[in-house]
C-alpha cells in the first residue's frame, strides 16, 4: 500500500522517527526539513523515492541492523546511479558566510558556524547506497586543497561537474588540476587517475586548486556515505620507515620530486631535532611517524580525548605513544606567495597526561576535513591497541570537546576537570586594529615538561617562517638561546614550571598590523574563568614589553593589553625582579629564511618584515663568490638566480642594511 505524504519540519529538539516493522519510507513529494539544533533519531531503514527529500540543517541518525537500508530510488524503484545521484537527501551549511571561523569558545553562545551531519550505524556497506548532497565551503588552501572523500565508490571524475566542484580535473602531474592522494608508508602523494573510484574513507586528498576557490560560494559533493562497519581500524606503524630522505631533503621520490619540497615536520625540530636527520632505531627521525587521514564520516570527529586511557568508559582509543596533531581547517586566511602554500594550519601536542596542548578548539574535525598525526617513534613494543586508531568511535554532532566520560554522539562539552598534576596553558592573540585575530602563540608550563632544546620535549612545535608572533627558545636563566635562534622558533613552547618559575620567554611580533594582544588562559585544556589571573597553583602568567622597559602586567583571562613593542617577555610566576637575567639581553632574532618552492623549481630569500634593504651574496663550497646583488629591497620575496643544469653546494648570505647576517646553505 502506498504510503501517506510527509511533510515534517523540525525547529529543534529530538524526534523519534519509527515506523511499524522497518523504519521510514518517503514517497514522492515527500519533504522533511531538520532545523538546526535538531536531532532526527530513525531506527531501521530510510528510503527516499524520486523526488522526496531530507533537507538536513541538523542531525540525523539512522540506526539498524544487518537487514535495514539507507536508499535512494527512481521514480520506478530502482536504486539511483552514481550519474542520477543528488537531491535526496542534502546537509545544508547553516552559516555559509561563516566558514572560515571556529566556534565559540563560550558554551553559552551559540556555535558561529554550524551544519547538517548525518550518522550511520550497524547497516551494511551493501545496504548503504543512498545518496548525499554535502554542502562544502572551506578556506584556499592554496595551489592544492586538502580534503577527505566521505564516499563509498565514488568516481572522483564527477567532482568536475558543473554540479558539484565545477572544475575540471585532469590526469597531468603538477598542472594543479589533477587530484592527488597521500601514502603515508611511502611519504608521497600518488599519482591517481580521475577514472578511480575512493577505495577508504580514511584517504587524504590533494585537488589542484587552479580556477578553484573553495571559499568563494557554496559547493556540493554528491556521493554514498560510508557505513560505519566499512571503515576499519588503523594500525599507526611504518609510515616513512624506510624512506631515505637523502641529504637536506633533496632526495627524490619516483615523481622526481624532492621529499623537502612538501615535508614538514614541526614536530620533530621542535623536540630537539634536526631537519632531515635520519631515524635511529626506533625510527625516530625528521618526517617519520608522520600519519594523513581524512575524515571519512558526516559526522564532527572529536581528537581530544585519543591520548588518554579511560577505559571501558571511553572511546576505545589510547594512543599512548602520540606526539601531536596537525589539523588543516580554517581561521587564517591563504597569502600568496611563489608557489602558493597552506597558512591554515593549526597544531595540538599532548602532555605526559595525554591532556592536548595548542589549538584545543580546533580538534573537532568537520565532514570532509583532515588531519595528520605524529607519533613519537616506530617502536612496536607499545601494545597494538595503543597504536590503533578507531575513527568510529570519535563521531560526534556535537561542536564542542565531549564531556569526560560521556562518549555517546550528542554528549555536551567537556567539563572543567582539576587534577594534582595540572598543565597550564597561556594563549597570546595577536589582533589587528579592528579586534580580528591575525594570528597566535602558546606557551605550556607543567612538572613534566622540558625546559630548553631537549628530546625529551612533548608538547612544542615550531612557527612557520611566515608567522607573525611566536616564541624562541629559552636559555637556562631565561631570555634567548642563542644556539638555536637561527634554527627556529616556536608555535607551542614547554617549560618545566619548577625549573623555569619566573624566568622569561621571549615573544615577538614580525608585523606592524598587530596592534593587540589577547589572552586565553587554560588548565588540563579548558577555559578558567574570564578575569582569573592566579591559577589552581596559586601562580599565574605575566608580561612585560622587553624593548620599552615596560611594568609587569598581571595576565588574565580574556584581558587585552596595547602592542608597543616587537619584543615581550612572558613568565609564569612572578619573577623576583623585573630585570629577571636574559630579559634585555641581545638582540631580537632575525625571521629573514631561504627557502625552496618546489612549484617555483626555485630557491627564495623570504626576508623578515622588518628589513629595507639588504645585500646578497652566494659562494660554492669551495669560497668562490657565484654571484652577489647589492641595495636589493626587502618589501618581496627575492629568487635566488642558479643555474638549472648545475647540482652543486652553497653557502647564501644575506646582509640587512643595519648588518644583520642570516646565512644558509643550499644543496642543489
Amino acid at each position: 500500500m502506498k504510503k501517506n505524504l510527509l511533510t515534517l519540519t523540525l525547529i529543534g529538539g529530538l524526534i523519534l522517527v519509527k515506523a511499524q516493522t522497518n523504519g521510514t519510507f518517503m514517497d514522492v513529494n515527500a519533504k522533511m526539513s531538520v532545523s538546526k539544533g535538531a536531532l532526527v533519531y530513525n531506527t531501521g531503514s530510510l528510503v527516499l523515492k524520486d523526488n522526496a527529500q531530507v533537507i538536513n540543517g541538523g542531525n540525523v541518525m539512522i540506526v539498524g541492523g544487518a537487514s535495514d537500508v539507507f536508499r535512494t530510488l527512481k521514480a520506478n524503484g530502482n536504486p539511483k546511479l552514481e550519474s542520477e545521484a543528488g537531491g535526496n537527501f542534502i546537509n545544508k551549511i547553516n552559516e555559509p558566510n561563516n566558514y572560515g571561523s571556529i566556534n565559540s569558545a563560550n558554551p553559552a553562545n551559540a556555535p558561529v558556524y554550524t551544519y547538517g551531519q548525518l550518522y550511520i550505524s550497524g547497516l551494511t556497506q551493501l545496504n548503504v547506497d543512498g545518496f548525499v548532497d554535502q554542502e562544502y565551503r572551506a578556506v584556499k588552501h592554496g595551489s592544492y586543497q586538502q580534503i577527505a572523500m566521505p564516499f563509498f565508490f565514488k568516481t572522483l571524475s564527477t567532482l568536475s561537474s558543473s554540479a558539484e566542484l565545477g572544475k575540471g580535473f585532469t590526469n597531468t602531474r603538477w598542472s594543479e588540476n589533477e587530484i592527488l592522494k597521500w601514502n603515508n608508508n611511502n611519504v608521497v602523494f600518488d599519482f591517481t587517475p580521475v577514472t578511480d573510484k575512493t577505495a577508504t574513507g580514511t584517504d587524504y586528498y590533494i585537488l589542484g586548486s587552479k580556477n578553484l576557490d573553495t571559499s568563494s560560494k557554496v559547493f556540493t559533493v554528491k556521493g554514498i556515505p560510508y557505513s560505519d562497519l566499512n571503515v576499519p581500524n588503523v594500525i599507526l606503524e611504518n609510515a616513512g620507515a624506510a624512506i631515505n630522505f637523502g641529504t637536506g631533503g633533496n632526495n627524490r621520490n619516483q615523481y622526481n620530486e624532492r621529499y623537502n619540497s612538501y615535508l614538514q615536520d614541526g614536530f620533530h625540530i621542535a623536540s630537539g631535532g634536526v631537519a632531515w636527520d635520519s631515524a635511529d632505531a626506533n625510527g625516530k627521525g625528521f618526517g617519520k611517524n608522520l600519519y594523513q587521514f581524512g575524515n571519512p564520516f558526516l559526522t564532527n570527529l572529536d581528537l581530544t580525548r585519543i591520548a588518554i586511557n579511560e577505559g571501558a568508559s571511553g572511546d576505545g582509543n589510547f594512543l599512548s605513544n602520540i606526539y601531536g596533531i596537525r589539523l588543516e581547517v580554517s581561521g587564517v586566511q591563504y597569502t600568496s606567495n611563489v608557489g602558493g602554500g597552506s597558512t591554515s594550519y593549526k597544531y595540538v601536542t599532548f602532555d605526559t597526561a595525554g591532556n592536548p596542548t595548542g589549538d584545543i578548539d580546533y580538534m573537532m574535525v568537520r565532514p570532509m576535513g583532515t588531519f595528520v598525526i605524529k607519533m613519537k617513534d616506530n617502536t612496536k613494543t607499545a601494545p597494538v591497541a595503543q597504536r590503533t586508531l578507531d575513527f568510529k568511535t570519535l563521531r560526534r554532532f556535537q561542536y564542542y570537546p565531549r564531556q569526560v566520560n560521556n562518549y555517546s554522539v550528542t554528549a555536551a562539552r567537556v567539563s572543567s576537570k582539576k587534577a594534582s598534576t595540572v598543565t597550564k596553558q597561556l594563549g597570546v592573540i595577536a589582533l589587528d586594529a579592528d579586534g580580528n585575530e591575525i594570528g597566535r602563540t602558546y606557551y605550556v608550563v607543567y612538572p613534566d615538561a622540558t625546559t630548553g632544546n631537549s628530546t625529551k620535549a612533548n608538547t612544542q612545535v615550531t612557527a612557520f617562517s611566515n608567522n607573525i608572533v611566536g616564541t624562541y627558545e629559552e636559555a637556562l636563566n631565561g631570555g634567548y638561546d642563542y644556539n638555536q635562534t637561527s634554527k627556529y622558533w616556536l608555535y607551542i613552547n614547554e617549560a618545566n614550571e619548577n625549573d623555569f618559575k619566573g624566568k622569561n620567554i621571549k615573544l615577538v611580533n614580525y608585523s606592524d598590523k598587530i596592534k593587540s594582544y589577547k589572552f586565553e588562559i587554560r588548565e588540563n585544556a579548558q577555559l578558567v574563568n574570564d578575569g582569573t589571573h592566579l591559577l589552581s597553583s596559586g601562580e599565574g602568567f605575566y608580561i612585560k614589553d622587553a624593548k620599552n622597559n615596560g611594568s609587569l602586567i598581571d595576565v588574565k583571562q580574556m584581558n587585552t593589553i596595547p602592542v608597543t613593542s616587537t619584543e615581550y617577555d612572558l613568565y609564569y610566576g612572578k619573577p623576583q625582579t623585573d630585570g629577571t637575567l636574559g630579559t634585555n639581553e641581545g638582540k631580537t632574532p632575525s625571521r629573514t629564511k631561504i627557502l625552496y618552492i618546489e612549484d617555483a623549481k626555485k630557491y627564495i630569500v623570504k626576508f623578515d618584515p622588518n628589513w629595507k634593504k639588504a645585500d646578497i651574496y652566494v659562494h660554492d663550497m669551495s669560497g668562490r663568490l657565484i654571484f652577489s646583488d647589492k641595495n636589493v629591497s626587502a618589501s618581496s620575496d627575492y629568487l635566488i638566480k642558479l643555474d638549472d643544469n648545475v647540482n652543486n653546494a652553497y653557502i647564501v648570505n644575506v646582509i640587512s642594511e643595519l648588518g644583520e647576517k642570516v646565512t644558509s646553505k643550499i644543496i642543489k
